[in-house]
């Protein structure tokens, strides 16, 4: 029997190692643009109901969302049912040229990160590139890493789309207000800053 259209050897080697049968249902599909930033947090872009039962495996105490839109019903529930805190930033995801990324909400967003009691924790937005990858990126400076790592990620994860009002404002962020947060985060189990 050979192997459904768009699948590949690696995908199957996925749906076996997580404990997927052939049974459809049984599969883990992660949010778009999923990946792990450190021990216990976590980026994406905004986690659709079908990613609910990935979401599960990874026993999240928070999630950070970054867009100024209402948190849909259906992903309320899921994280009342978890019993996953919110923490809503309202965001406005903007196009270049004219763009105010509100520096205040990102450093609001970022304690909310540093703070180990929150975690695990999933920090998105509606696609994972932007406002994600403009958090990340300000958490990267924290832990002292060099700019052109901080891009070579944001791009990773943004892609074609990215902006060089995202990269300006990273590079300008002033981490000195969270430093006395930084040490605690940084020694986790995993760190890249250990």
């Amino acid at each position: 029997m050979g192997q459904p259209p768009g699948r590949t050897a690696e995908f199957e080697e996925f749906a076996v190692a997580v404990g997927a049968g052939e049974d459809e249902e049984e599969l883990l599909l992660p949010p778009l643009n999923f990946a792990v930033v450190e021990a216990g947090v976590f980026r994406s872009g905004f986690p659709e109901p079908a990613s609910f039962n990935f979401l599960q495996t990874l026993r999240l105490r928070s999630v950070v969302y970054l867009c100024p839109e209402e948190y849909p019903e259906a992903n309320m529930e899921f994280l009342n049912v978890n019993g996953i805190r919110l923490f809503h930033f309202g965001i406005e995801g903007h196009k270049e040229p004219f763009v105010n990324i509100p520096e205040e909400i990102i450093r609001e967003a970022l304690k909310v990160v540093l703070d180990i009691r929150n975690h695990p924790l999933l920090i998105h937005c509606k696609r994972g590139k932007h406002r994600t990858g403009c958090v990340v990126g300000c958490l990267r400076k924290l832990q002292k890493w060099c700019l052109s790592s901080v891009f070579d990620e944001y791009q990773l994860f943004a892609a074609a789309k990215a902006r060089v009002s995202d990269q300006r404002f990273m590079e300008r962020f002033d981490v000195a207000s969270l430093k006395h947060l930084s040490p605690p985060f940084c020694r986790l189990k995993g760190s890249a800053v250990a």
